[in-house]
């Protein structure tokens, strides 16, 4: 607990100077009555030139929103984050940020905080599972502080950082999210980051606008993530020596069209506060859409520091103001205000971007402390992510790992609840195949072989798995061939090191087989050992049980 509290203080003294910081840097390249035009075409190339050749050289671990680095530490690491990306982190994405990248802070707050949790755990000496269990708590004490939204920052690191909402943990969280909201507090003052007037459902026959909104998000949502993962697909296929270079493509974008529009540079609040007050023409939301869609995405895919957060957002207050005055130009008897719209969209592209409906909803009513039409906003989050999940299967942070090569846990094997890992039980492997044997010499290899499964490996790591009955099968169908050409087909069942291990013995079930490979998250084709159904039961306690029970 004092642990908890600590962290939260300091977590929360951080990320106060992170805003400070950012803002005052942002003042001092954007003065007012400064020769502005020529400053939004200049600064964010030369920020993301700046930032792109420090990430490079000395913090590659700081690129990106954090939060996927976030997870792959919790789930791969051990919880381990280094000192040098807190620090690099720190100080990139602020100046990237200040310089008008069109990303976010919250993201990068995130990494900050769970850093700063990890390299205290790892001072004072703790084992793995504390540093694991200090992660989330840094994350939720980063977020309050970044968003002034405690609430949601617990429920945010519980269900996207730990993919579970019964954590036990929460009790951690909870804490520390609470201590660094009274810092912020402390130093920065109580205001909501947004100022809104009153808003009311006019009429129940609105919600049906409400979901038209919801559908309209959910697809832009789909829209943003598949073109964010293309761009940066496209850039990961790049040669490793331009990846210094790749963030301008970035700062040239935002600085060419911020030099027309100068909204699509940073993240835009004031832009959002405009749009929750019915501030903005409809054309110029409409563009913004479209405009700040491009410009995210192709900020982070081509791999500057900062978050989403804060331009999924901007993106779905633009939408629904958009959609808002549509509504009220048909139906004006029956509609609320733009600014109503505007902010249920908010949630809405938070959602489906996201996919946290439970935070969206809750950040939504934190931010704005205005509770007067929180069905509408249950409502269109719910169609938006039903959505989302339809039409992009993978998570946006789940996706991002698995395009740099790391398997995230899915929110299956994260609910599960035991105690006992699979770490426990595996072991090196003694028989594995090589894949230019033929089925012939691999039956020979494994004749008193207890198991009735063996890995097949290449000069780059595994490839698949192959079963006695696959062995002679293939054989009788090409006693010439090899391996790979059998093994190579499908993938078969694997497990990692941190999945429990009920789930091996399901898998094994499933497979018919009495022992599984153990991968790399970091790279399926990476043997770390096996597990067999006898290293289980010895586990559980079972020391007599043999692969003939």
């Amino acid at each position: 607990m004092v642990l908890t509290l600590v962290i939260g203080a300091v977590v929360g003294l951080t990320i106060v100077a992170f805003i400070v910081l950012t803002e005052n840097l942002a003042s001092r390249m954007y003065p007012l009555g400064g020769a502005m035009q020529l400053r939004r075409l200049i600064l964010p190339v030369a920020g993301s030139l700046v930032t792109g050749i420090l990430l490079y050289r000395f913090f590659p671990d700081a690129r990106g929103s954090g939060i996927p680095q976030t997870k792959v530490a919790l789930a791969v690491h051990g919880g381990k984050i280094t000192l040098r990306t807190v620090l690099g982190k720190f100080w990139l994405s602020a100046g990237s940020l200040a310089s008008g990248i069109a990303l976010g802070r919250e993201g990068p707050s995130v990494q900050v905080g769970a850093g700063i949790a990890s390299v205290m755990g790892r001072a004072l000496g703790l084992k793995r599972e504390k540093l694991e269990s200090l992660v989330p708590v840094g994350a939720s004490a980063a977020l309050a502080a970044a968003f002034n939204t405690p609430i949601a920052a617990v429920l945010f690191s519980l269900e996207e950082v730990m993919g579970n909402l019964h954590a036990p943990l929460l009790g951690s969280v909870v804490l520390a999210s609470a201590t660094s909201w009274i810092v912020l507090n402390l130093m920065l003052g109580d205001e909501a980051l947004f100022q809104v007037p009153d808003y009311q459902l006019v009429h129940f026959s609105e919600l049906a606008l409400y979901a038209v909104l919801g559908v309209i998000g959910g697809l832009v949502s789909v829209v943003f993530v598949r073109t964010l993962l293309s761009i940066r697909q496209k850039f990961l296929d790049m040669p490793e020596k331009t990846r210094w270079i790749q963030p301008v493509a970035g700062g040239l974008l935002v600085g060419v069209l911020g030099f027309f529009v100068p909204e699509v540079l940073g993240v835009g609040y004031g832009r959002v506060g405009d749009a929750l007050n019915g501030r903005m023409a409809v054309t110029a939301m409409a563009m913004l859409v479209v405009l700040k869609l491009i410009a995210t995405a192709t900020c982070y895919g081509s791999g500057n520091a900062g978050g989403i957060f804060g331009p999924s957002l901007f993106i779905g207050a633009m939408l629904g103001g958009t959609v808002g005055s549509a509504a009220n130009w048909l139906l004006p008897n029956y509609t609320g205000s733009t600014g109503a719209y505007a902010l249920v969209g908010m949630g809405t592209a938070f959602a489906g971007i996201i996919r946290t409906p439970f935070t969206s909803v809750i950040m939504i009513f934190e931010l704005t402390r205005d509770y007067s039409i929180i069905v509408p906003l249950m409502l269109s989050n719910m169609i938006a992510y039903f959505i989302s999940y339809r039409y992009q299967r993978k998570p946006i942070y789940e996706a991002l790992a698995e395009q740099d090569g790391i398997h995230l846990p899915t929110a299956a094997t994260q609910h599960r609840q035991g105690r006992l890992r699979v770490r426990r039980a595996m072991r090196v492997p003694s028989e594995v195949l090589e894949s230019d044997m033929t089925p012939a010499e691999a039956r020979k290899r494994v004749a008193t072989s207890p198991w009735r499964a063996w890995p097949v490996i290449d000069s780059r790591g595994q490839i698949g798995m192959l079963t006695d009955a696959e062995l002679l099968e293939a054989e009788q169908k090409d006693p010439e061939g090899k391996l790979a050409e059998v093994a190579g087909v499908r993938s078969g069942p694997h497990l990692h090191d941190d999945h429990v291990l009920d789930l091996a013995l399901e898998r094994m079930g499933q497979a018919h087989v009495n022992v599984l490979p153990v991968v790399s998250r970091l790279d399926a084709r990476r043997l770390e050992g096996v597990v067999g159904l006898d290293d289980v039961m010895r586990v559980y306690g079972f020391s007599d049980s043999s692969d003939d029970d």
